[in-house]
Parts: structure tokens; C-alpha cells; sequence
């Protein structure tokens, strides 16, 4: 079965679909089912046979073996010429011996002479029966040209030659419409014979006739190219063999087949004349429209175009200028001030072109005046005539009756379907060169000629520009063109770019216009001024098209601008391409292929292109405004959203780009300061040229003249750039100089600059900018003359904001320090700050590859590449390879995570709420994500803006078991977030700062790691937009700020696993933040009441004359609390005989209205005998053993021994070795836990063995969750001293005590839902949040109401089940003010303070504010006085109840606010930057804040308040203004937002009474 598709592959259709005629032709008939395939194919009993040497030349004779005749008048004896023209280029042509036919008469061609060229890298083998001709390859054996797959057929009026190739690459035979820049080899057949038929999705001949194919041969980027110089009407036919045939109906077949080790050599070999320079002028842009109707019309265009600023160059006219559509006329009444509209654009440094068409009216003009045109021509005689080379032959065109000059006679004055003559010239029409039947394909080019020697005459010296739409091989050399009349489909726009392409192929150019009533204005273009050749086609009447049509303020107008302002700033390096197409071929518009030819994906790329080597163009192709791109990734396809608004430009690396500053034409941008792009590659080098004359003066010049030219290099290796001037023997008027030089891809800043000349230091006024997120600096200010030599020299290095520390670890020395390969600098600045010593270079150790792009992220590898020696402690040398994963789960959030494919990782088993399947799309996602190869980095970017989010291209990263590090700059150096821990102000202070977060018991203090872990930020970014990220890790961590401004991430184990949401408003982050993570618990309405708990009350009867206390004072108060003294001994589930009556009182106060809270800690006494809650603990197996063991994880908290007085003189450490029991700890993520935990828990409530002492709470409050333990790990000491004191230790309080301090041993084994065991060390920070679920759980099971769980120990998402209050703080007034930063949802710090007596004015300020806290409770701990409003005087109560009285009145505004918190993830407690973000003076605010939108509080401080007013309340008077206002003692200040209702309610003393 191979074997017969091999063979169908190879069949050559014989023209015939009937079997009957396909015997008589003695071909081959076997049906197929793919009806593509040809049916009737050739024998090989049809072709020719050697017959004999010709004397002693070159020359074969063949002849033709018996056969059948397809169409007749074979010839039966032809004869072969070779030629071995060049050790690159091979000729061979087969003729009639005995009859001369018709042969192009070419500049470019013509009898060899001279000896046969040497050192060939091609051999030609010619076989003798049948007949057949075969080139090969001499540097590896390939078989490139073999005409043996099918016969020679050569008769008067048909002539054929097949080829069989060596691969599918084929490229070339334009002027179609191909689809695809690499042919389609599946049995297509494809017409060439010029004809004024406009471009369309069909496989039609077109404007011009080119038979040079390509054929690249494979990724070693070995090539050749095929040409066959035949003018008649011919067809090129391809199938899947890989193989071609020409097929031709004239003339002879002359063939020349080029070799090169690269397609863009081949390109050079093509022989048929080195490509026009044009004009500097003709590559700026361009107008031109079919029916401007007048002169006024054309300088409406003109003026409105020139009043929006738009670079513009060339204005056209069309044949609507002209009288009755003749050539050489102008129409006298709608353009009749023509004469003068060149120098009214001269005088704008603008210029003009004019359209003339071939044909020639026989008609007398306007008035009957003679058409002198045509009467010079007739007298002449230079018409094409009729067959009997006399008459002229007459057509129809737009004058109407024309006749067609003879562009081939010598006498000219040099001014031009099934059947033949469909819309063209009889075939038996006569002309200089032959009949038309024979030169037809070459009218254009011949005109082309004659317009040259035109333009000579008329611009003597100059250059001016000749743009033709009918072409041929050769046409290049004088000519640009343009792909003709094609129409306004996004089809078209697409299908433009493999015709641009396949004319660079052609050597021939290369001045590309796409007539596209789209914009299209960043593709090569270009025309001349005064005479343009343009063979016109029929179109109808459109509207206006020029950009300044769509309005000045229009995203055309604006686009157009910008992107022709990048064009005309690349001017000069699109000139010097153009000036090495016209000296040595190469290509400008370039395929993607010519350069990487090796990466088999660039083979097909035909919706990119280049510009020369170094600028890759990938346009927007179709309306989704989406298509792949090249980035810094390389040899993937990559996603790159491009709205109506940009496109993609991407310079290449280790390229030098010349450029200037633009203007709004060429004559004025041309005396504009220069400049340098260079894009440094992976050896920080580069390279470029520069070519520059006066923009216009002909190359050709008299003997001994040297064109005025220079010729620049430029060379940057080495941290050196040398400006060579090669060739120097023009200067420019203008004294241009060089002003500024940007430099790409710098890995470090740019730090110093020496310009040297002839190895002299120059004295330059210059200055430099570095970007670190996008690594260019740029230098400006140099005055580097054009035409003179110059070096520059740099110095790189790391400015102090850039260091990263490369030794976070204690103990850090500079022996250490180059033993990792990082830099040591001490910091003798003075200044403090904690500035590293030891920091890295300018990479990290890991490369990117194998990036997999989806429609809904990408995936890749991460290589570990680092070649230099580190001394990576144990447990820290880095993972080897790595995956990346990027997932754009929605418009506005996307993940990415780092992890170890190899060897499954510790993942967080917290679960988030992302979409089953992603749901972003790439036109509407608010982001954009590139990935740095070498050094790997990810960096997001915010689409809209431009601004960078995330960028982790920096030398930090690095991953191993036990330390990962990830880097990030940041979009400004406003960062909010990490809570818990304690922070001086509400924006992260940048200034070299590391916090750590463990969870831990520890009471808020600078710096110390508290009691829970969040590992969310958000940034504001420096127009007001704002972004969060989350880190789902739950090892210990820290995390670094630096000035940069950047954040450095460093975990201990797990992975990295981030998410970013994109806002683009502060509270939109959070919202999109609590969609992630879950919204936040929506608490019952008593909740928002005023609470009263203390650690310390000695008895119940103490709580029952609390609440009268505080009924008496008529102070309003809904929940009473009891901390562990209720409890006997500090037991869970235990009632103290001090409380006996607490059940009672708590039934009694739930009548009057009010709720009670009771405590429990998770620690659970293992010293006891008939202790239910240890002993069925551990038949359900709950608590946290050692691994591998059944051995519980033995600490101590607050149970106490049974049977023992406890001294409360001794110190601490002391009395918890001596009375506190030993203690279990519930492993919370087992199933069986939360069973038993329920159980325990429903026993309080109903208790089944003394229904007198069950508790009826109605909500929880579980605290010391971090888990804390009063001695270091467990009782009798850690067992695994890596997992305790690993390699890194985060920077946490008492860092040198290690992991397990004050908490349970790190090795410590749970086991999750699914049966998974897991480490403590790994989900230590988890232990509450393990918690919380499970007790909600139970509390509703019991209560049938909502109750509230309020947690000490939280992780992201814990507030989806509880409220939080910010732990045990001091009675202090710094205390009272960072308690503001502290706040959120349903979260309050202890009023007055929980350690130390609190003073009588701050307890009361204390309770004013903690009115407006979400969570408000006056709490304080054992031995501290008492400080509820009660216990102060009638003063302090007065104040207490007026300012609860506010509060509660405002409970259903609050409560409303609880809900959209549930409902959408709204904030309550709210930063004034997240209402007046636009306002930068709000993003410093911490001592003020909202309820809401609408309710704003600001701190007092003395007896003023301090307040910030932005756009808030009209009827304070002021605005956008800090005012001090007055505080008195019994005074608070609140102000409402105009624009804004609140809900209020008559206050009671709880909010059962409502």
C-alpha cells in the first residue's frame, strides 16, 4: 500500500480524463479515488534518448523516441546546451537544431563564453534512454534536479519538463495569489500569463509572469534555486512526489538551476539584475485614490493628513487627473492648477507621482485639438500592428479606441482566458521582439525599460522611482511593484504577505504597495516621483481611505501615527537593506525561513516577516486581532493579543539598527539627530551597517566618478561599541550626528560611558537611563559626528536598589559569599538599612525550554544550567529540571506554578475556586505573559497599560527541597499586604525589609511572626491600577522588600505556586481575591454587637454582675465571653466548680437577649484518667504522631496536672515544667477528627452525663491553633534535627531557636482526607485553617443558626468559616494604632489593650474606635486591672454608651456591608485609596478608614483629629486636604460621603431588641 501511493505520487499527468484518449496518447490509465490524482498519466516509453556530441561543444543531440503525439507537431531531434556558468550556477537549454524559435532577448542573457567555471558544488549526470538530466549536490550526494520522473516533451506549440526535488520546501512562481508562502504540493497547478485580473482567492494568472522557483532543502539551510526563461504562456504544476513541471507553449526551455549553502544565497545567485536603489523619499508613506474628482479635492487629503501629523511623503494622482483619461494630459477644469501642485508639495518637502497607462487614444481632445501623443507615435510608427506587421492593432482601454506602443522598437520614444486575447492583445499581433504570441508576458517589462531611459532624460542624475504592475524576470533591476487591484478583505491583508515575500524571492523589488482599503501602512512601500507605470483595472467607487478621513482623534489616525513614526525612525536601516539588495542581493521583505532555516516550524511562516535580518513583523491578519509570534521564547509559537491598536515588532538580537529622530516627511526627518538601536544576543554582541549618501543621485555615473557614499559598521562586543566608517567621501549637509544609542538586553545597568576617537577619550555631556524591568539603557546627549570613527566603552554594574541577596543566612562572610558565586561589597554608606553584602550577579541558574503554548496558557521545562561552583548547603542544591505551568483561567486571574515533575512535592491542600475549564479569552484577558529564556523569568503584563506586574527575571530564582527563591520586581513601590505580622504602616516599607510568617504564638511585635499566614499582596501600580498575587504555599517563608522597587520570595519546601488577579481597581482585587479563595463568612446579625470577654474572671457570679453592671449603665452589649478559666484545670469540655453556675447564667442571658461565646484550644490533656475527650481521641486516632510510629507528638499548653497546686510566683518556664500536663494535638484534616471533635463539642452543649452543666453557646472561639506549645517541639525534644533547623530558616522571630519553637516538632506526621500522610513541617501553618471548617460544622449541627467561629490562627480562605481578631496586644497608643492596618471583614483588635493595665484615656479612645471596628471586644488577659466600660466611672460610661449608641444604629448599614462582603467579596472596613485611588495622597493613608463606601472615621491624636478629606463631604468646605479638627475627650469624629444613603435603626441595649 506505501509502495502505490509512493508510485501514484510520482505519475505525471498525461491531459487527457478518458481512458479511450488516454490509450491513443500510450499512457498509463488507473482510476484512484482521490480525483486530484491524475488517472491518465505517462509511460516511459514518451521522451526523448541521447543521440550523439554536437562537435566538440557543450552539445547533445536528442531524439525523440517513438511514441504517441499529444497535441502534434513534435520536433523530433532538439538539441542540449550545458553550461557550468559559475561553481554555483548551472545552465543547460534544449532548442530546435534545425529551426530558430523564438529565445527572450534578455539584458541578462546571452551565448556563454569563457572557460566552463571549476571547483564546481554541483555534478550533472545526464542519462541517455530516455533522456534525462540530473543535478546533484557534490557536499553531501543530494539529488537536487531530476527529470527522469517523466519524459521530455518538446513540440511546436508544447513543451514540457518535469523535475523531481528533493524536498516540499518550495517556494516562488509568483504572481498569484498563493494562500501560503510554501506551496502546496497536492497535485496544484498554477497559470502564468499577464493579465489585468484582479487578485482573488482563485488560482488565476495575475498581473506578471515569474518562473523562478526556491526549494530549501533541508534544516542544514542548503538550498537551490530553479529558473526557466521562457516569456510564452506557460503553467507550473506540483505534486506530492516532490516534484514540478513547466509547461510552456513557445519559445524554447532555457533553464538555470542556482546553488547555496542558505536561501538568501540563492536569492543572490538569481541572475537577472540586482534590485533598483530608490530614492530615500520613496520609503516614506504614501497616498494615492481612483477618483478624487479634483485638484481640491486631492489637497483636502493633502491638508487634513498634514494637519493630524501624519509622516507622509508621496501624494498620487490617478487617471482621473487626466483629460478623457489620455496619457500626456491634464483635465483643464477639475485639476487645473496641476502644474503647480508639485511645487505646492515641494514646498512641504513632498512629492509627486502620476500615473500613465500604456494604451493610447486615437481620438482628437477637447475642442478638437490634436492629441499630439498620438500623432507623433502614428508618424512614428511605433504601434504594435497586426499580423501583417502594418496595420496597428486596435483596442479598447479607458480613453476608449487606443492603439499600444511598440516599447520593444528601437523607434519608440520610450513611453505600453481560455483564450488568449481575453482582455489583452491579439496573439498574432507583431511587435520588435517577435509576435505578441511569443512576448506578450514581457510588454511590461519592455515598457519598463523605455520609462527608465525616460526618467533619465527627464531627471538627469536622479534616481526618481518607476513602480510597474505587469513584471518579468529582470524587472526588478529598474522597477518596484506592487501586488495590484486587490480588495478590502481581511483574506487579502493575509494572503499579501507570501506575494511580498515571493517577490524578495525574485530578487526584485522589492517596493512592495498592498492597495488595501485597510490599514496596512508598516509593509515595505515605495514609488517614484513623476512617472508612474500602472496598468489600471476597474474599480468601483469607494470612500476615502486616508487615514485623516477617520477623524483626528480616531485609533486609525492614532495608530497610523505611531506606527509610521516607527517606520520613519527605521528609515535608514531599511535604507541600507535596500542599498545591499542593490549591490549584492539581498533580500528586504524577508521570509521567517531565510534566517532559521533550521527550525522546520519557520518553513511555513507566512503571516510574518522580516525587515533584513534583525526586525520581525507580525501583523494583525485577521479580526480577532490575535496571532503567534516570536518572542524572547525561541523556536515555540506564542500567543500575542494585538488590539486595533498595535501590531508586533520584535527586534532580533545581536543587531545593530541605525535610525533617526522621525518627522513628518523624509526631508525633514533627514536633518534629524541619528541614533543606534542595539539589541544585544545571549554573548552580549552585535552587529549592523548604516549606508548613507544624499537619498537620490543615480547610481549610474560617468568613468572615473565614485558615488558619494558612506558605509558604517557597527561592532559591539565586549562592552565596546566601534563605529567604523569603511567608506567616507560624502557629507551631509545637515552635519548629522549620532545623539542617542539605546542598548537592549543588558543584564545589569549600564553604569559608565567612554567615547573614544582614535583610542583618545572625548569629552561627552552625556547622560544614561537604565530600565531594569525591560534591561535597555539609554544613552543620550552624544555627539557623534556622522562620517567619523568613534569607540564607546562601558562599564556595567549593580546599583545598590538592584542588589539581591545572595546570603540570607546568618553569618554571612565574603569567603562564603564567592563560594556561591555572588559579589561581595560591604556597604559603607552609613545609612542603616539592611543593604546585602553578598548579592548575585545578573543570572540565575535555570533555562527555559520546550515552551507548549495552548489557547489557555502554556506549559515548559526549566533546566538547572549553572556551570560555575556553589556551595549548596545539604537539602539545597537545586533541582535539576522543573516544570512550568501558566494557566489563564480567567480574564482577570491567572496561576502559574513551578513544581518538580520528577518527584512528587508537597502541594497545598487548600482548595480554590478556578473554573473546571479555563474561561479567558485572548481578546478580552486583561493580561499578557512572556517568558524569559536565559535567565528563565515569567513577567505579566497588564495589557491595557503596558505595565508590568510580575517580572521574575532576576538572578534569585533557584529551587531545591528545602529552600526555593523567587524574585519579582514590582510595578511601584506601593505594596499592601503579608498580614500577620505587625506593621508600622499599612504600605510595605521597601527599604530593605524581611518579614517572616510562621505561625506562632506570638503577640503582635515589630517584625515578629504571629499567629497566622498570609501570603497574599496587593500592588498599586503608578497610575492608580491595582494587581494581587497569592502565594498557595504553606511552608515557612520569608519575604524581602528592597527599594528596586522588588519582593523576594524564600520558602522552605512545597512549591511555587502563584496566583495573580488583575483588578484593575483596589477593591475589584480584593474582590476577585475572595472569588478565589471563597468569600467571607457572613455572620449573624448579634455578632455586630459589642462583646465583653476577660482572661481572669475568678468566678461566674463575677460574669453574672458584669451584665448587670452594664444593663444598669444602659450600655449596649449582645455577647458575653469566658476564656479558659471556666474550664477546670484549663481542660477542653470541662466545667470549672468556680463556674458551676455559668450554664445558668448563660441560659439567662440568652432570654434578656444576649449570646455567649466559649473558648477552646485544640491541646488536649493526655495526664488524665477518664478523660473522654483524650481516650476516644485515641480510639479515632486523631492526634499528630511521630512518622512511622504510633507514639504521640507530646507538648504543653494550658491543661494542668490533676492534683496539684499551682505557684504562680515561680517564672514561666518553671511552672510549665512543673504543673502543665502533657498534651495531645488533633490532627484536624483527618476525617475521624472532625468526627470526634464534633462529638466533644456537642457534649458542652448537651451534656449526656449532667444536663445541669451543658453550655448552650452560641458561637466558638478557638485560640492557641498555630498550634502553640509552652516547651520547644515535645516534651522529651525534636527527633530530626534537618526538618527543625533546616539549611534555611526564615527570618522569624527567635530564629536561632529553629521551627519548633514554641510549637510542635516539624516531623510530626498527619494525614490528609485522601490518606495522604504529610509532615508538620509542610502543613504547620495549616493547623488552624485545618480547624476552623470542622468547628463551624459542629456549631451549626447544634445551634440550627449561623453563630460566628472566631479563630486566632488563620491561612487564605479561613475566612470563608470564621472572624479573626488580631491576638494579644498590649495596652499601648501604638498598639491602638496599628490596630487600623490590622483590620478587614469581621476582624478587631481587643479593645484597651489584652497585656498591661490599660491607661483611663486610651481605654477610652481604645472603646471609640473599637466601635467602628467589624469585630468590636474589649478583652484583656489575667492580672491586668479590669477595663470594661463598666469598671472606669460615669464619665467613661456616658462616652461608651454614646459612641456603641452610633454603632448600632449603624448595624444595618454595617450588616448590609457583611452581606455584599458574602455576596461579592466586597471590603467593610475600607482604605481610603480604595474610594480615591486617583488621589496619590490616599495611598500613604493608614490612620483613617471607611465602613463602606460612604462612612469615614480618622484617628484623634491629643485632642484633634488629623483627618484627610478627598472628594467626601461637600459640607465640610474643603477637599483633597489634610485639616486638623477638634477631639475633645467625649468627641469623635465622623463624616458621611455625599452621594450616599444609610440605613439607621433606633438603638437598643442588644440587637435582640431591633
Amino acid at each position: 500500500m506505501t509502495w502505490d501511493l509512493v508510485v501514484e505520487k510520482n505519475h505525471l499527468f498525461c491531459f487527457v480524463s478518458d481512458q479511450n484518449l488516454c490509450n491513443l496518447r500510450g499512457c498509463c490509465w488507473s482510476p484512484q479515488s482521490d480525483t486530484s490524482v491524475p488517472w491518465c498519466y505517462f509511460s516511459s516509453n514518451h521522451g526523448y534518448k541521447m543521440g550523439g556530441q554536437v562537435q566538440s561543444t557543450p552539445q547533445v543531440l536528442l531524439n525523440r523516441l517513438s511514441s504517441p503525439s499529444l497535441f502534434g507537431n513534435d520536433i523530433n531531434t532538439v538539441l542540449l546546451t550545458a553550461e557550468y556558468q559559475t561553481q554555483n550556477r548551472f545552465r543547460f537549454k534544449i532548442t530546435d537544431p534545425q529551426n530558430k524559435r523564438f529565445e527572450v532577448p534578455h539584458e541578462h542573457v546571452g551565448t556563454f563564453s569563457g572557460s566552463a567555471a571549476s571547483n564546481l558544488k554541483y555534478k550533472v549526470d545526464v542519462q541517455d534512454n530516455p533522456f534525462s538530466i540530473r543535478v546533484t549536490r557534490v557536499s553531501n550526494g543530494a539529488v537536487l534536479f531530476d527529470t527522469s520522473i517523466g519524459p521530455l516533451v518538446y513540440a511546436n506549440q508544447f513543451l514540457q519538463l518535469s523535475i523531481k526535488l528533493p524536498s516540499s520546501n518550495i517556494y516562488g512562481v509568483g504572481e498569484h495569489v498563493h494562500k501560503q508562502f510554501q506551496h502546496d504540493v497536492n497535485w496544484k497547478t498554477w497559470p502564468m500569463f499577464s493579465r489585468d485580473s484582479a487578485p482573488s482567492g482563485n488560482m488565476d494568472n495575475l498581473y506578471g509572469v515569474q518562473t523562478f522557483f526556491l526549494c530549501l532543502e533541508d534544516k542544514s539551510g542548503a538550498s537551490f534555486g530553479v529558473f526557466l526563461m521562457n516569456s510564452n504562456a506557460m503553467e507550473f504544476a506540483l505534486q506530492p512526489a516532490p516534484a514540478v513541471t513547466y509547461r510552456t507553449i513557445g519559445g524554447i526551455l532555457d533553464f538555470y538551476v542556482f546553488l547555496g549553502d542558505t536561501p538568501e544565497q540563492v536569492v543572490q545567485e538569481y541572475l537577472v539584475g540586482l534590485p533598483a536603489l530608490p530614492s530615500y523619499w520613496a520609503l516614506g508613506f504614501q497616498l494615492s485614490r481612483y477618483d478624487y474628482g479634483s485638484l481640491d479635492e486631492v489637497k483636502a487629503v493633502v491638508e487634513r493628513n498634514r494637519a493630524v501629523g501624519l509622516p507622509y511623503d508621496v501624494q498620487y494622482t490617478d487617471i482621473d487627473y487626466m483629460e478623457a483619461r489620455k496619457d500626456f494630459t491634464y483635465d483643464k477644469v477639475k485639476f487645473t492648477d496641476l502644474p503647480n501642485f508639485q511645487r505646492y508639495l515641494h514646498d512641504y518637502g513632498q512629492k509627486y507621482v502620476l500615473i500613465l497607462d500604456p494604451a493610447i487614444s486615437t481620438e482628437r481632445l477637447e475642442n478638437d485639438l490634436p492629441y499630439l501623443s498620438y500623432d507623433r507615435g502614428e508618424s512614428k510608427k511605433v504601434w504594435i500592428n497586426e499580423s501583417d506587421g502594418v496595420t496597428p492593432l486596435v483596442g479598447a482601454v479607458w480613453p476608449g479606441r487606443t492603439v499600444f506602443p511598440d516599447f520593444t522598437s528601437p523607434t519608440c520614444t520610450r513611453i505600453l482566458d481560455r483564450l488568449l486575447y481575453s482582455n489583452t492583445l491579439c496573439m498574432d499581433a507583431v511587435q520588435n521582439w517577435g509576435k505578441q504570441y511569443d512576448v506578450h508576458n514581457l510588454f511590461g517589462y519592455s515598457m519598463t525599460l523605455s520609462t527608465q531611459e525616460a526618467i533619465k532624460t527627464i531627471f538627469p542624475g536622479k534616481r526618481s522611482f518607476l513602480l510597474t504592475r505587469s513584471t518579468f524576470a529582470g524587472s526588478g533591476k529598474y522597477a518596484g511593484h506592487w501586488l495590484g487591484d486587490n480588495a478590502a478583505t481581511w483574506d487579502q491583508l493575509k494572503w499579501a504577505i507570501p506575494g511580498m515575500l515571493e517577490f524578495g524571492e525574485y530578487a526584485w523589488h522589492r517596493f512592495i504597495f498592498v492597495n488595501l482599503h485597510l490599514t496596512s501602512n508598516f509593509i515595505p512601500i515605495g514609488v517614484h516621483e513623476c512617472v508612474v507605470l500602472k496598468l489600471k483595472s476597474l474599480f468601483d467607487y469607494f470612500q476615502p481611505q486616508d487615514p485623516a478621513y477617520f477623524g483626528a482623534d480616531s485609533i486609525l489616525v492614532k495608530t497610523s501615527k505611531h506606527y509610521l513614526n516607527i517606520r520613519y525612525t527605521l528609515l535608514p536601516y531599511l535604507y541600507t537593506l535596500f542599498y545591499k539588495a542593490h549591490t549584492q542581493g539581498d533580500t528586504v521583505a524577508r521570509p521567517v525561513l531565510h534566517e532559521f532555516y533550521s527550525d522546520e516550524a519557520t518553513w511555513s511562516v507566512d503571516k510574518q516577516f522580516l525587515w533584513g535580518p534583525g526586525l520581525l513583523i507580525s501583523p494583525v491578519l485577521d479580526q480577532v486581532g490575535f496571532t503567534g509570534a516570536k518572542l524572547s521564547v525561541r523556536k515555540q509559537k506564542t500567543p500575542l493579543y494585538l488590539p486595533a491598536d498595535r501590531m508586533g515588532l520584535h527586534l532580533r538580537g545581536g543587531y545593530v539598527f541605525p535610525t533617526q529622530q522621525p518627522a513628518i516627511t523624509t526631508v525633514a526627518s533627514r536633518k534629524n539627530p541619528m541614533g543606534l538601536i542595539i539589541a544585544l544576543d545571549d554573548n552580549e554582541e552585535a552587529t549592523g551597517e548604516l549606508f548613507w549618501d544624499d537619498g537620490e543621485s543615480a547610481p549610474e555615473l560617468k568613468s572615473g566618478e565614485t558615488l558619494a557614499i558612506q558605509c558604517n559598521y557597527f561592532i559591539v562586543s565586549q562592552n565596546t561599541l566601534q563605529l567604523n566608517v569603511i567608506n567616507n567621501n560624502y557629507s551631509d549637509p545637515n552635519n548629522l550626528v549620532f545623539e542617542e544609542i539605546k542598548i537592549l538586553g543588558l543584564q545589569e545597568e549600564l553604569m559608565t560611558v567612554t567615547v573614544l576617537q582614535n583610542n583618545v577619550e572625548q569629552v561627552s555631556s552625556h547622560n544614561i537611563t537604565y530600565n531594569p524591568t525591560d534591561k535597555f539603557a539609554v544613552i543620550k546627549g552624544l555627539q557623534l559626528d556622522l562620517g567619523k570613527s568613534y569607540s564607546l566603552r562601558w562599564t556595567l554594574g549593580t546599583r545598590v536598589s538592584e542588589k539581591f541577596d545572595c546570603y540570607p543566612s546568618a553569618g554571612a562572610t565574603k569567603e562564603l559569599c564567592e563560594q556561591r558565586g555572588c559579589t561581595w561589597a560591604v556597604n559603607t554608606s552609613g545609612s542603616g538599612l539592611n543593604i546585602p553584602y553578598c548579592y548575585y550577579g545578573s543570572d540565575n541558574s535555570y533555562s527555559i525550554s520546550n515552551v507548549q503554548y495552548t489557547a489557555s496558557g502554556l506549559a515548559a521545562n526549566l533546566t538547572y544550567t549553572n556551570t560555575t561552583a556553589r556551595a549548596f548547603e545539604r537539602s539545597t542544591s537545586p533541582i535539576s529540571t522543573l516544570r512550568l505551568e501558566v494557566i489563564y483561567h480567567s480574564n482577570d486571574m491567572l496561576q502559574f506554578k513551578i513544581y518538580d515533575y520528577a518527584n512528587k512535592r508537597y502541594e497545598v491542600p487548600v482548595p480554590l475556586n478556578l473554573p473546571s475549564t479555563p474561561t479567558s479569552s485572548a481578546e478580552q484577558r486583561l493580561y499578557d505573559v512572556t517568558l524569559q529564556t536565559k535567565p528563565f523569568g515569567i513577567q505579566v503584563r497588564r495589557r491595557s497599560t503596558g505595565t508590568v506586574i510580575w517580572d521574575s527575571q532576576l538572578p534569585t530564582f533557584t529551587f531545591s527541597d528545602m529552600f526555593i527563591q523567587i524574585s519579582t520586581r514590582l510595578a511601584s513601590q506601593y505594596l499592601y499586604g503579608f498580614g500577620e505580622t505587625e506593621h508600622t504602616m499599612y504600605r510595605r516599607d521597601m527599604n530593605w525589609h524581611t518579614w517572616g510568617m510562621f505561625t506562632r504564638d506570638q503577640p503582635p511585635g515589630y517584625k515578629l511572626n504571629s499567629y497566622g499566614f498570609q501570603p497574599f499582596y496587593m500592588g498599586l501600580e503608578e497610575d492608580g491600577n491595582a494587581h494581587g498575587v497569592l502565594l498557595l504555599n504553606s511552608n515557612g517563608m520569608d519575604v524581602t522588600f528592597q527599594p528596586t522597587p522588588a519582593l523576594t520570595y524564600r520558602t522552605i519546601g512545597g512549591i511555587l505556586d502563584f496566583y495573580v488577579v488583575l483588578g484593575p481597581t483596589p477593591e475589584s482585587v480584593v474582590q476577585e481575591y475572595t472569588a478565589l479563595i471563597g468569600r467571607p463568612v457572613l455572620p449573624p446579625y448579634w455578632a455586630l454587637g459589642f462583646q465583653l470577654c476577660r482572661y481572669g474572671y475568678e468566678n461566674d457570679s463575677e460574669v453574672a454582675q458584669l451584665v448587670e453592671d452594664m444593663k444598669a449603665a444602659r450600655i449596649p452589649y449582645d455577647v458575653q465571653y469566658t476564656d479558659i478559666d471556666y474550664m477546670e484545670r484549663q481542660l477542653d469540655f470541662t466545667l470549672s466548680p468556680q463556674f458551676a453556675g455559668l450554664p445558668n447564667l448563660v441560659n439567662k442571658i440568652r432570654e434578656e437577649g444576649m449570646r455567649f461565646i466559649i473558648i477552646l484550644d485544640p491541646a488536649i490533656s493526655g495526664n488524665e484518667t477518664n478523660y473522654l475527650a483524650y481516650e476516644r481521641g485515641l480510639q479515632k486516632d486523631v492526634f499528630i504522631k511521630w512518622p512511622n510510629s504510633n507514639e504521640i507528638v507530646f507538648g504543653k499548653v494550658w491543661p494542668d496536672y490533676p492534683n496539684v497546686q499551682v505557684n504562680n510566683t515561680l517564672d514561666w518556664d518553671t511552672q510549665v515544667e512543673l504543673y502543665r500536663a502533657y498534651t495531645a494535638f488533633p490532627d484536624f484534616f483527618r476525617n475521624s477528627t472532625a468526627e470526634w471533635w464534633a462529638t466533644e463539642i456537642m457534649e458542652v452543649y448537651d451534656n449526656p452525663r449532667n444536663a445541669s452543666q451543658s453550655l448552650k453557646f452560641d458561637g466558638i472561639w478557638i485560640d492557641m491553633n498555630e498550634p502553640s506549645s509552652f516547651v520547644h517541639g515535645a516534651v522529651w525534644g525534636c527527633r530530626d534535627n534537618e526538618l527543625n533547623n533546616p539549611p534555611y530558616v526564615p527570618v522569624l522571630g527567635w530564629r536561632e531557636e529553629g521551627l519548633a519553637y514554641k510549637t510542635l516538632c516539624m516531623e510530626g506526621e498527619q494525614q490528609l482526607p485522601d490518606g495522604t500522610r504529610v509532615r508538620h513541617y509542610d502543613v504547620h501553618n495549616l493547623y488552624g485553617w485545618s480547624q476552623t471548617k470542622p468547628t463551624l460544622d459542629v456549631l451549626r449541627n447544634i445551634t440550627k443558626e449561623r453563630g460566628i467561629i472566631v479563630t486566632r490562627s488563620t491561612y487564605p480562605s479561613s475566612g470563608k468559616w470564621s472572624g479573626h481578631w488580631l491576638g494579644d496586644n498590649t495596652a499601648a497608643w501604638n498598639q491602638l494604632e496599628k490596630s487600623i492596618i490590622g483590620e478587614s471583614t469581621e476582624k478587631g483588635a481587643d479593645i484597651c489593650g489584652f497585656f498591661s493595665d490599660s491607661e483611663y484615656e486610651l481605654c477610652l479612645r481604645w472603646m471609640q474606635l473599637g466601635a467602628f471596628y467589624p469585630y468590636s471586644r474589649n478583652h484583656n488577659g489575667e492580672g491586668s486591672k479590669r477595663q470594661d466600660p463598666v469598671s472606669w466611672n460615669s464619665t467613661f460610661e456616658d462616652i461608651s454608651r454614646h459612641v456603641l449608641n452610633i454603632r448600632y444604629s449603624l448595624l444595618p448599614y454595617l450588616y448590609t456591608l457583611m452581606y455584599q462582603a458574602n455576596a461579592h467579596g466586597s471590603t467593610v472596613v475600607r482604605p481610603l485609596l480604595h474610594e480615591f485611588v486617583e488621589d496619590r495622597t490616599t495611598w500613604d493613608i493608614q490612620k483613617q478608614f471607611l465602613w463602606g463606601p460612604a462612612l469615614f472615621w480618622c484617628l484623634f491624636w491629643g485632642v484633634l483629629f488629623l483627618c484627610f478629606f478627598g472628594v467626601f463631604d461637600e459640607y465640610i468646605g474643603f477637599r483633597g486636604e489634610f485639616r486638623n479638627l477638634p477631639a475633645p475627650i467625649d468627641h469623635i469624629n465622623l463624616h458621611i460621603r455625599g452621594g450616599h444613603v444609610l440605613v439607621q435603626q433606633s438603638p437598643a441595649n442588644t440587637t435582640a431588641y431591633r
